[in-house]
C-alpha cells in the first residue's frame, strides 16, 4: 500500500542510517521497524503477574460489602431518626 508519512527529522536520520548499515532500502527498514514495534506492543508483558494477598476484614455473614455506603446511609438515617426522637421527648 503506498501512502505519505511525515517523520520527524531525527528519526529519519536514524532509519536511513540504519538502512545503510544493513544494506536494504529506507522503505524496508521503516516496515520493519513498524512491525517490530506493533509486534511487541502486541505480546503480553513479561512481569509477573500481580499477587492478590486476601484479608479477612472482619464483617459478620450476610453483610454485602457491595453495599457498604448504603450500609452507612442507613446507620446514618437511624441516629438522626434517634436523635429527633430525644427532642421529641
Amino acid at each position: 500500500m503506498r501512502t505519505t508519512l511525515t517523520l520527524e527529522d531525527d528519526l529519519a536520520s536514524l532509519l536511513k542510517a540504519r538502512a545503510l548499515q544493513l544494506g536494504v532500502s529506507f522503505k524496508e527498514v521503516v516496515n520493519r521497524a513498524l512491525r517490530s514495534g506493533l509486534g511487541a506492543e502486541m505480546e503480553p508483558s513479561k512481569g509477573d503477574a500481580p499477587k492478590t494477598i486476601p484479608h479477612s476484614f472482619g464483617f459478620r455473614p450476610g453483610i454485602d460489602l457491595d453495599k457498604l455506603n448504603q450500609l452507612a446511609d442507613e446507620l446514618e438515617a437511624d441516629a438522626v431518626a434517634e436523635s429527633f426522637a430525644r427532642q421529641m421527648e
